[in-house]
């Protein structure tokens, strides 16, 4: 399983440097790829960092204070969120808060550098190997062993990457709230976008078929919209959360197949 490490600058770079390695540790079956070392030599740099964005199953951005809104990290940010749902693309804050974090890259899923965070997203990634991935209690076992490595070299990067900018301008209450409120508003007009195309689509039935739902469910996965959003939304038309589930599982693994 292809995972990209994304970086901008020697700090990201020795973070993007680091996973690479850590998580062939923890998870031997997942296949991490970075620029600095897997393009070979006379290669299109350019040409082969866009052919590894289209094969990839999940996307890890390693943001800092240095890069946060630097064009390159912009690029493959977008680039990984047109092949990949925003549920397989997560940031990785070297340095900084969630709450730093602005639209674009305030959509993905936020992972800090510290265990529980870490441990979250190697779960992510071993339930990305479906029939490759470890039991839970071996990976809790191996994860355990490597965490104390890789928590000593993170702060050895840290230390030895001081601080050459100012701190980034701390956002307000009301700047947070309104970016909630504006991202609240684009996913109900991505629902009625979707519902409308689908009802036309229905033949004007008055209530949806199970066909209907799995259609409209796909229409959300293709436009972003979070599975929980999904699911209130299905539900509250009567739909059971299992069916709903299972659905989502489905669609999901048929992307990540289609993206392989």
């Amino acid at each position: 399983m292809k995972v990209f490490l994304s970086w901008s600058g020697d700090k990201s770079k020795a973070t993007a440097e680091l996973l690479d390695s850590w998580i062939r540790c923890v998870l031997q079956a997942v296949d991490p790829w970075i620029s600095t070392k897997h393009i070979d030599r006379g290669a299109l740099w350019f040409t082969e960092v866009a052919d590894q964005l289209q094969n990839t199953t999940v996307g890890i951005i390693c943001l800092t204070k240095e890069n946060l809104n630097k064009p390159w990290i912009l690029f493959e940010a977008g680039s990984l969120a047109r092949g990949l749902t925003s549920s397989r693309v997560c940031t990785f804050l070297v340095d900084l808060q969630p709450t730093d974090i602005e639209p674009p890259l305030a959509q993905f899923n936020h992972t800090l550098p510290t265990e529980a965070d870490m441990k979250s997203l190697i779960h992510t990634l071993n339930d990305s190997l479906k029939e490759k991935k470890l039991r839970d209690d071996i990976l809790t076992e191996v994860f355990d062993t490597y965490w104390p490595k890789f928590e000593k070299s993170l702060a050895e990067i840290l230390s030895g990457h001081p601080e050459t900018l100012p701190q980034p301008a701390m956002r307000s209450d009301e700047n947070i709230l309104l970016e909630l409120l504006e991202t609240t508003r684009s996913f109900d007009r991505r629902i009625r976008n979707i519902e409308s195309s689908v009802k036309n689509k229905e033949a004007m039935s008055t209530q949806i078929s199970p066909m209907g739902a799995r259609r409209r469910i796909h229409d959300y996965i293709k436009n972003g919209v979070p599975k929980e959003l999904i699911i209130d939304k299905l539900t509250s038309q009567g739909f059971p959360l299992s069916f709903i589930e299972r659905e989502v599982m489905r669609i999901l693994e048929e992307n990540i197949e289609e993206n392989n």
